[in-house]
Parts: structure tokens; sequence; C-alpha cells
């Protein structure tokens, strides 16, 4: 006979919904699927619907700090708004203000995201990053190789592609990845050097086979750059020699990893043609730069500049440059915002990287794939690349909290 009395007394099993944990699965997810784009729209796009209602549902505050990314970013959309006037009836450019708009609104939802609970969702977002670098490294190399017949889908032009559409983007996109395990080998806090520094050379070669000239120049400065970070941010010499030793260790295993790379001669004559500083649609009159040139006397005399996704209807080309696009198809108002907007945000991010906070860690590897985006946009349109939207946001997210934290501790404040 069972004993009712004593089941009844059972200590039981309960579950319970945690609004926090669902949130943070989610988050993960959503930044996880950041390299999956080749499909329109995007599963990114999908979700960003979603998380965002399921984020204010839970109550949230905006910093001070994070209103001059508001101006700034609404000063953007206004121009673009305004230089769509005179083109609404072109599908295409009233397409290109609308993704804007909601690229923005993405990066002021990442700004005040990140700007609670920030340790946590910032640990969030940089594994699922990291997961999504490794994913798309994984496809663009297994396509390079023609592993499978995947050629067709991971690198139709003979470029890792991986889930992008364009080889340049994705090879861009790896490099927070490498960041951000480049930083855990010089701090000493990669719990698996095994697995961190193999995971670390699959980034390099899918960066290397994407043949892209701007990712392979933003990986070497990102490289000097993260470690001069973790240098300076050090103040035991033990350590700072450890930094030294490892990063020379870091290069010497990339140049065995290139050379070995450079055996195969598909890589190696590709590599060839790709270093060459122009290529044959860069040069002359008509190139990618003749007609950035030819373009600043006439956008000086346009105040609404061409119009939205209208400098290639002038110039048969789209300017490669985001910050000649930005007068384009913004405007003079845009223009100068996003100048602006680039300007300030490099002064937060440098502070945020050198100040003593507990955000430090996270924003020197925020900042520094950010700035080599902010460079790469002079010879590459990075205006609608989501995951600079979102690395943007967070950046501004990380400062609101280091404000707030200096708030709370006065006497780390007073010396600054």
């Amino acid at each position: 006979m069972v004993d009712t009395i004593a089941l009844a007394h059972a200590p039981q099993r309960r579950w319970t919904f945690s609004y926090q944990k669902f949130l943070d699965g989610f988050l993960w997810a959503f930044i996880a699927l950041g390299s999956f784009t080749f499909i329109e729209p995007a599963p990114y796009d999908l979700l960003s619907l979603a998380i965002v209602p399921l984020w204010a549902f839970g109550g949230f505050r905006i910093h001070r700090s994070i209103v001059p990314f508001f101006v700034l970013l609404g000063l953007y959309n206004v121009g673009g708004l305004i230089s769509l006037v005179p083109w609404h009836h072109a599908p295409n450019s009233g397409i290109w203000i609308f993704y804007s708009v909601y690229l923005s609104v993405s990066a002021l939802f990442f700004a005040i995201f990140f700007g609670e609970r920030t340790e946590r969702r910032m640990k969030i977002c940089l594994d699922a990053y990291l997961a999504s670098c490794i994913f798309a490294a994984v496809l663009g190399v297994i396509g390079y190789f023609d592993l499978g017949a995947t050629a067709k889908w991971f690198a139709p032009e003979a470029r890792a592609t991986g889930p992008f559409k364009d080889p340049n983007v994705m090879g861009s996109y790896i490099i927070f990845g490498f960041i951000y395990l480049l930083q855990l080998l010089l701090t000493g806090k990669a719990r698996r050097p095994w697995l961190v520094v193999p995971a670390a050379l699959l980034l390099l070669l899918a960066i290397l086979l994407s043949f892209s000239r701007g990712s392979w120049g933003a990986t070497v400065l990102a490289t000097l750059m993260t470690t001069g970070f973790a240098y300076v941010s050090s103040e035991d010499r033990r350590v700072r020699r450890r930094i030294v030793v490892l990063f020379f260790a870091v290069v010497a295993m990339a140049a065995l990893a290139l050379a070995a790379a450079l055996s195969v001669e598909q890589i190696r004559e590709m590599l060839a043609n790709r270093a060459q500083l122009a290529q044959d649609y860069d040069a002359g009159e008509r190139g990618r730069f003749g007609n950035q040139l030819r373009s600043i006397p006439m956008l000086i005399e346009l105040p609404n500049g061409f119009g939205p996704y209208r400098f290639n209807v002038f110039f048969g080309l789209d300017p490669h440059n985001s910050y000649i696009s930005a007068f384009a198809s913004y405007g003079w108002l845009g223009g100068f915002a996003f100048l602006l907007l680039v300007a300030v945000t490099t002064f937060v991010g440098f502070r945020l990287s050198l100040a003593p906070s507990p955000y430090r860690g996270p924003a020197q590897i925020v900042w520094t794939a950010l700035f080599m985006y902010f460079l790469q946009a002079v010879q590459i349109d990075i205006d609608h690349w989501r995951f600079v939207f979102l690395l943007l946001g967070a950046l501004w997210g990380l400062e609101a909290a280091r404000l707030r934290w200096l708030r709370d501790h006065p006497a780390v404040a007073a010396p600054q």
C-alpha cells in the first residue's frame, strides 16, 4: 500500500520559468545567427523583431550617456529621409533608407540593452559571436577546397565566402572572433589553449582564403592593437613579458600556417593576384578611386547628395567608401552626422579600452574590431553591415555601464 502521507511530504521537482535565462538564451541564438546572411531576410533580421519586445517586456532604463549616440544616429537618418524626398518613387532608394533606419534602431536597442546586466550580456555576446565566426570559417574553408562539392555555395568566386554573399564581408566579420581568441591567449584567460590555438588558426585561414585585402590589413592592425591593449592594461612586469613572448609565438604560428597555405598552388596564385595594391577596377578615371575623386566636387554643390543608393546611377559603381557614401546618400546633414558619430565613438572607444573599469576587457575586443571597420570604411561600404551596428551599440552600452560604475565608485573616478 502506497504511503500517501510520505508522498505528500516528499520534495517535489518544480519547473520554473526564468525570464532572464530565456532572454539570455534568445540573445545567444540571435547573435550566433549573425553570420547566416546568404538568404533574405536573414534569420538575424527575423529574430531582431522578436528580441526587442521580449526585452522591453522586462523593463529598461536609458542612461543619459547614450543620448549623443541617439542624436547623431537620428540626424544621420533624418538626412537620408530628406535626401529621399526627390527619389521616393525609386524602389532601391526607399529600401536603402528603410534598412538604414532599421539598423540604426537595432544599434540603439543594443546600446540600451548592453547598458544593463552588462558583464553577463557581453559574455553571451562574445561567446555567441565567436561561435558564429567559427561556423562561418568552417563553411568558408570547406567551400574553398570544394569538400563535398560545396564550392558553389560557400566559395562561388574561388574565394572563401561561407554563409555570406561577399567574401570581403566574411573576412571582416571573422576578425572579431580572432581578436577575442587572441586576447584570451595573451591575458592567460584561455581555459583550453589546446582548443583556442587551432580555432584562432582556423579563423586566420578563413580570412586568408577570403582574399580580402582590407581584411588582411585589418587583421594585422587588430593583432597589434589587441597586443598593445593587453600590454598597457597589465601592471605586472612578468605578465607583460609573457604577453610579448606570446605575441611573437602567435606571429610565428601564423607565419608557419601561411607558409603551409602557400604551398598550395591555387592559393599561391590567387594570393599573388590579390596582393596587388590596385586591381583593374580600382585604377583609372572611372575606376573605384577615380569615381570617388570625381564625386567630391559634385557633392560639395549638392546639399542633398545624389540621393539614397544613387551613386551607382551616376558612376556605374558603388562608392566603396562609407564616408563618401554618407554624403552621397544622406546629404550634408547625414554626412557630417556620420563623421561626427565616428569621431565621438573613436574617443569613447579608446577611453573605454584604456581607463580601468570592469568593462575594459570586452571593450578592447569590441572597439578593436569596430575601429578596424571604421578604417576599412575608406575602401569598402560598411554602412549596411549588421555586425557594425551591433558593435556600435554594444560599445555605447559599455560606456553607459562604465559611467554608472564610476558613479558608484567615486574613489576611482576622482583621479580622472
